[in-house]
């Protein structure tokens, strides 16, 4: 059985004076473990899918299913981590962290350890008394991913995570969570506008089709993991970028050379 199955989903906006198609008969299987990105044009729907998988968005036609249950509501064994760290600037980064636990009522005290190595995992230690306003973009977004793991999710759901960083701290957080993907094998769908860093993180990329979005291919990515940054200037994986490209109706005008995760 899938881990998350989108069937037949289609969603559309309805205001006063418009309607606006965001997705038609989507179809997709999500095996547990494995991680699949979501690429496409802007306005094609990504997010809105995303979103509908998290229980966050309602939709039209179709049905969700987490282990075969129908997703109606946000549920507990889906994390999302958003474009924004979301953190709550009041709050130390410690208490950040520790907030969906204490939403849900959870052993704090008992998880603080395992929060600890997390914190460590990514290079917080030390910051859990920080305020947001103390960190980098890459250091809040690398506590909102802490986070999102803490609860222990089967699911997690990224929605464009890395977009509004560096390319440098871009490319050392697309190496972090591959690492940190590799040790816990969480399912993981993860938006991004940029091909390269979809070739480089997923088991399989999805390419949608504008307005309304629709599946228009997926493409299986079978470059052996961990991944180096030096794998985006092999042969293998530049022809990958570029086929994507190409499918996407932007051609194959890619040099020859290192492809940064910002295309």
């Amino acid at each position: 059985m899938s881990k998350l199955v989108v069937s037949g989903l289609s969603k559309t906006y309805r205001t006063k004076t418009a309607t606006m198609p965001a997705l038609e008969s989507i179809d997709l299987a999500v095996e547990e473990g494995e991680f699949v990105s979501l690429v496409g044009p802007s306005g094609c729907g990504k997010s809105t899918l995303l979103w509908s998988m998290g229980g966050l968005h309602s939709f039209d036609r179709g049905r969700i299913l987490l282990d075969g249950r129908e997703v109606t509501r946000p549920q507990p064994q889906i994390s999302m981590v958003f474009q924004d760290a979301n953190l709550l600037p009041w709050h130390t980064i410690g208490r950040n962290i520790e907030l969906p636990l204490r939403l849900r009522r959870g052993p704090v005290a008992a998880v603080r350890p395992q929060i600890a190595t997390l914190l460590a995992r990514v290079g917080l230690s030390g910051f859990e008394h920080r305020y947001p306003r103390e960190l980098s973009g890459g250091m809040q977004q690398r506590a909102s991913i802490v986070r999102a793991l803490v609860p222990d999710p089967s699911v997690l759901l990224m929605d464009e995570p890395f977009s509004a960083l560096d390319p440098f701290t871009r490319e050392d957080m697309a190496l972090l969570l591959e690492e940190i993907w590799i040790e816990n094998r969480k399912t993981v769908v993860f938006v991004t506008h940029s091909i390269a860093e979809a070739v480089f993180l997923s088991d399989r990329v999805v390419v949608m089709s504008g307005r309304p979005g629709r599946i228009r291919n997926i493409f299986r990515i079978d470059l052996p993991r961990p991944r180096p940054l030096s794998e985006m200037e092999a042969h293998g994986f530049v022809d990958r970028v570029a086929e994507i490209k190409e499918a996407l109706g932007r051609g194959r005008g890619l040099e020859k050379e290192r492809v940064g995760l910002s295309i």
